[in-house]
């Protein structure tokens, strides 16, 4: 008997089996962990609640959300996008340089965004064509994409973005620290909840992440959903890459390069499974605001990155194990 997909996000199930008591355990979890942490940041960071700290805090976090919802999706069927950094890279690069030439913004926007989808559209059909495990697909495709847009741009930063754009990541939402590019990430987290909870697209993505056997032999169209859910990871990698030029005023040809980890660290230590089948928006967005957590506070301190590298290692390391027990937990063969 094959796993069920499942999709956390506090939905009203009315039952909650030993996969799904877990993680709802370890979203709790995660909450008083992040909770923990303003507290200790807030009394021995100095300026950590300032309104301007709590500002670059959470848009910091909407970015790594973001990133780590493009790394969700592929994910939840079982598939992982080594490219997500690339991908972003190039079409924050692809925005600056549109922007460079006097294109108005939503044009230049759209033009990066479709850029994002069609990167993971060809991620998508290399996997279904050539059959090789999306590993090996998206890290060729990464070193391809960054070659490329390298020698194009000759490696040359975009400054000086249109007032417009910048001023959007800029401002606050009247009454709070907030930036609006938090707002946009949670909106399009209520829609990926939308996509997993009430569409079929979205349960067939976590069918085949639950068992990919199973679901083609049950008529769903593995390949089809395959392209798609790498377009939509293209395309969530690409809206990150253009938040980040938006919030530091250039595009910068390393945009992207340190995103592989911190993709992986926001869904895993969230609640999505690293082997497919199980989602949670709420985890992720949770695991993003730590990670912006730890890097604002660390930094308020004065402790060395490095130490945040570290230890987004050693969370991944034990998300890897939590996913183990979690599939015993939900009946998964190895």
């Amino acid at each position: 008997m094959s796993r069920i997909a499942e999709v956390t996000l506090e939905t009203p199930t009315g039952r909650l089996g030993g996969t799904a008591l877990l993680r709802t355990l370890g979203l709790l979890g995660l909450f008083i962990v992040t909770a923990a942490f303003w507290v200790f940041f807030a009394l021995f960071a100095s300026g950590f609640l300032s309104d301007f700290n709590l500002f670059s805090l959470l848009r910091f976090a909407a970015i790594q959300i973001m990133i780590g919802f493009a790394q969700m999706v592929v994910l939840s069927i079982g598939d992982m996008n080594l490219a997500v950094g690339a991908i972003g890279g190039t079409a924050g690069m692809l925005a600056g340089w549109l922007l460079s030439l006097a294109l108005p913004i939503p044009i230049a926007v759209a033009l990066a965004l479709g850029a994002g989808c069609l990167l993971g559209l060809l991620n998508g059909g290399l996997i279904r064509l050539t059959g090789l495990n999306s590993f090996i697909v998206t890290l060729a495709s990464a070193s391809l994409v960054t070659g490329a847009m390298l020698i194009l741009t000759r490696a040359r930063p975009f400054s000086s973005l249109p007032a417009a754009l910048t001023d959007f990541a800029q401002v606050e939402i009247p009454g709070t620290p907030v930036s609006p590019l938090f707002v946009l990430t949670a909106i399009l987290g209520f829609g990926l909840y939308l996509l997993f909870a009430d569409t079929r697209l979205g349960r067939e993505m976590l069918a085949i992440g639950a068992n990919r056997r199973a679901a083609l032999m049950s008529g769903v169209a593995v390949g089809r959903v395959v392209l798609i859910t790498h377009l939509l990871s293209g395309l969530l990698a690409a809206a990150a890459g253009v938040m980040s030029i938006a919030a530091n005023n250039t595009a910068s040809p390393g945009l992207g390069n340190d995103w592989v980890l911190s993709s992986f660290v926001a869904p895993a230590i969230g609640g999505t499974l690293l082997s497919g089948g199980l989602v949670s928006i709420v985890g992720t967005g949770l695991g993003g605001i730590l990670v912006a957590t730890l890097g604002s506070g660390l930094l308020l301190v004065g402790v060395d990155n490095f130490w945040l590298e570290l230890f987004l290692g050693l969370v991944l390391l034990a998300a890897v194990g939590l996913d183990r027990v979690t599939r015993a937990a939900g009946g998964a063969g190895n």
